[in-house]
């Protein structure tokens, strides 16, 4: 089942989408927003289900032609954006160029961080940051959807809370976070908000793409129009999802709406290419002693999709441009 969110209000309209992403409906009689859905999915599911299979079968005569222009992201807020850095190249080869090493215990646990949650833009929403000296990325990823997740599930049983998975650009400001980290108390600033791809999607959907504890595919990433990745998302990683899921879970439930990242999609092979500036750049330095790929300027371009082996769109894609955001002047009341 494929579903999406027409832009209103603050959590959207939800809709079904067809299969081809050529048709939708009105899910509003079901369910009004995604949000709504996922509180209540275990009552909704066979009724979305429904609509999808009649749409599909061009059965409903209030279906109408998809405008993605007017999607937003699927799911705008989410109770808790819990995101990893699990591709074990992206995280080696961004360490090893800052002359850092990778924790001696990180093939033991995952490395997980709480992320902003909230204000996901839509696929073709202009990013606005104060300024371009941030040090402004993309980082492409996959993220999955839960329902309710109990505290101390497994690994094993952790997927099975999986309802959906959406494409995510986790926004990055190279320049703020190395300083973060480093006072130990993780992201903030250098985390501002990110961005989803159109279409949310089910598991089953997914076909042979989702063995249960993985999505395969390939991650398509152009920057300033450029191809810099066609990266393979189904491997290259020692932890998948349910891992990611039952780490945070030792010590918490979780709420219907949580997002769940692996991170930035990375290969072992480097022909493959990377998903983030920020890995061109680390093997750079490793293979030529210093950075040349430059970060985000104002007006420039990222474009991030993902396809199945016969090379249809599994998200939607997300393509974006930088702006300056521009402070409100403030009245002086003195």
């Amino acid at each position: 089942m494929k579903l999406a969110s027409l832009r209103k209000g603050r959590d959207g309209a939800l809709m079904v989408v067809s299969r081809d992403l050529k048709t939708a409906v009105s899910a509003a009689a079901v369910a009004p927003t995604m949000q709504d859905a996922l509180d209540r999915w275990s009552e909704v599911e066979p009724a979305l289900r429904k609509l999808y299979e009649k749409l599909n079968a061009g059965q409903l005569g209030e279906a109408f032609a998809l405008d993605m222009n007017q999607l937003g992201a699927p799911l705008p807020r989410s109770y808790q954006f819990l995101d990893g850095a699990a591709y074990a190249s992206h995280i080696t080869r961004n360490r090893t160029a800052r002359g850092e090493t990778v924790p001696a215990d990180f093939y033991e646990k995952p490395l997980v961080y709480q992320g902003i949650s909230y204000g996901f833009m839509g696929w073709n929403e202009t990013v606005r940051l104060p300024s371009e000296d941030l040090g402004i990325d993309f980082e492409a990823e996959i993220c999955a959807i839960t329902d309710d997740v109990p505290m101390g599930v497994s690994a094993e049983a952790a997927t099975s809370h999986i309802k959906l998975f959406v494409l995510v650009n986790d926004i990055s400001l190279r320049a703020l976070i190395p300083a973060e980290l480093k006072r130990t108390f993780g992201f903030l600033t250098g985390k501002p908000a990110s961005s989803m791809g159109p279409i949310a999607v089910t598991p089953d959907e997914l076909g042979e793409l989702w063995d249960g504890k993985l999505v395969s595919g390939t991650m398509h990433c152009w920057v300033r129009g450029e191809k810099v990745g066609e990266i393979e998302t189904g491997k290259d990683t020692p932890f998948h999802y349910g891992h990611l899921i039952a780490h945070v879970a030792q010590t918490r439930h979780f709420e219907p709406g949580t997002l769940v990242g692996l991170g930035t999609v990375s290969n072992e092979d480097e022909k493959a290419g990377c998903a983030c500036i920020g890995e061109i750049r680390s093997l750079e330095v490793l293979r030529d002693g210093q950075a040349k790929t430059p970060f985000f300027g104002f007006g420039e371009e990222v474009r991030i999709e993902h396809t199945d082996s016969a090379g249809h769109s599994v998200f939607g894609s997300i393509q974006q441009t930088f702006e300056r955001y521009e402070v409100a002047a403030t009245a002086d009341i003195s």
